[in-house]
């Protein structure tokens, strides 16, 4: 079940769902109208051969900042990692999926390849996995409506919520861009990690 407008504005008050700052009109029918942030990571294309999902690949990436008077222009075929400008967090006991604009999508650009997805007792700044699949080079601008989330409640409260340590949580509270931290899921002799 995905919480109406009416259950958003309700559960954003009993701080159920937290989405700060709340920019005005941003509540739709069934989701919350998340904006684009400033911060930026994309791929250093000429400093290795390819990306190795068993290392570390922070040096592969570099940082970009943009502001009200500068813009992030993503061509064809690019991917790059931003952020949203609100923080959204949900309880224990609440899930959220985040989604493409339409507009966008119609202009092709992809918001997110796979984690769309907001863990119960998570809080942050949700990833966009941005793909420009247009034939053209698109302009994005600082704080521009880039998604929307949309919340839905667990049938029970999650026992081992995404803030629990247990958990090893790799992106938990982000507030920036992080690089994929995949390679933690080998150990030193890089085999897969066995889960209990």
């Amino acid at each position: 079940m995905i919480l109406s407008d009416k259950d958003i504005k309700q559960a954003l008050e009993d701080g159920v769902i937290t989405v700060k700052p709340l920019f005005p009109k941003s509540i739709q029918p069934a989701s919350v109208d998340l904006h684009l942030g400033a911060d930026f990571l994309v791929f250093r294309t000429h400093k290795d051969i390819c990306i190795d999902p068993k290392l570390p690949i922070d040096d592969l990436m570099e940082q970009v900042t943009i502001d009200d008077k500068k813009q992030f222009i993503i061509h064809p075929g690019e991917f790059a990692l931003g952020m949203t400008y609100e923080i959204v967090g949900v309880a224990d006991n609440m899930v959220g999926r985040l989604e493409g604009k339409s507009s966008l999508g119609r202009i092709g650009l992809i918001i997110h390849a796979t984690a769309g997805y907001l863990d119960p007792g998570n809080k942050l700044k949700m990833t966009l996995e941005l793909h420009n699949i247009s034939p053209l080079p698109i302009k994005l601008y600082y704080k521009m409506p880039i998604a929307q989330m949309s919340f839905t409640p667990l049938s029970s409260s999650a026992q081992n919520p995404y803030n629990n340590k247990r958990v090893g949580s790799k992106y938990y509270g982000n507030l920036k861009p992080v690089a994929s931290q995949y390679h933690k899921n080998f150990t030193k002799n890089n085999e897969w990690i066995k889960f209990k």
